[in-house]
């Protein structure tokens, strides 16, 4: 478990990234490596500043793809769900 050994985490993100931006998928996935992964291994969960293959990402229970992937901007109450596909997930 690559997030303090816990399976699920409520946390609340600025709407605004730092430039002013509003809050997406890809300010969520680097939040959540600086804020809350805690396992050296953060290759298991990114790669090239992206959630690796492998992952599968839901976004109140729509595949992120169907949703715009990490430009989807974050609603108040949203539901993502990091699932790994590969053994062990």
């Amino acid at each position: 478990m690559l997030f303090s050994d816990q399976r699920q985490h409520r946390i609340s993100l600025p709407s605004k990234t730092p430039d002013g931006q509003p809050s997406n998928v890809a300010f969520l996935i680097h939040w959540l490596c600086e804020n809350l992964m805690r396992d050296p291994r953060r290759d298991m969960f990114v790669l090239e500043g992206s959630v690796r293959p492998g992952v599968l990402v839901l976004i109140n229970d729509a595949d992120w793809e169907l949703e715009g992937e990490e430009k989807y901007e974050l609603q108040p109450r949203d539901e993502i769900v990091f699932v790994s596909t590969l053994h062990g997930g």
